[in-house]
């Protein structure tokens, strides 16, 4: 069992930047691929990017690429999502996701683990 707890949400004007952590439980959180995931009011969960166990391997939606960058500290137990230059269009829940086997995934049904989320909202 896998429990997720993000941080780092809030309200930030467009251009600027925030910092997303999400916290594991356990102590094989290195075993697992992490990523984030995204969804806005009216729409369904996006996929925004992920990361392997080992932090080897990224990847990210072409929405974000240049801007966001994901990393994870195994030591810590936290993988990170740094958001810059922020759009009105990234505001929504944003939440994390872990998948055992270590290898990431972009599918949010290939996750077995959730956070609750947290609300990032970017004004204009």
């Amino acid at each position: 069992q896998v429990q997720l707890v993000e941080s780092g949400g809030g309200l930030v004007q467009a251009g600027g930047s925030l910092r997303l952590s999400c916290a594991a439980s356990g102590r094989t959180f290195s075993t697992y691929a992490m990523g984030w995931f995204r969804q806005a009011p009216g729409k369904e969960r996006e996929f925004v990017a992920a990361i392997s166990w080992s932090g080897g391997s990224t990847k990210y939606a072409d929405f974000v690429k240049g801007r966001f960058t994901i990393s994870r500290d195994n030591a810590k137990n936290t993988v990170y999502l740094q958001m810059n230059s922020l759009k009105p269009e990234d505001t929504a829940v944003y939440s994390c996701a872990a998948r055992r086997g270590g290898v990431l995934s972009t599918t949010p049904e290939d996750n077995d683990y959730w956070g609750q989320g947290t609300q990032v909202t970017v004004s204009s």
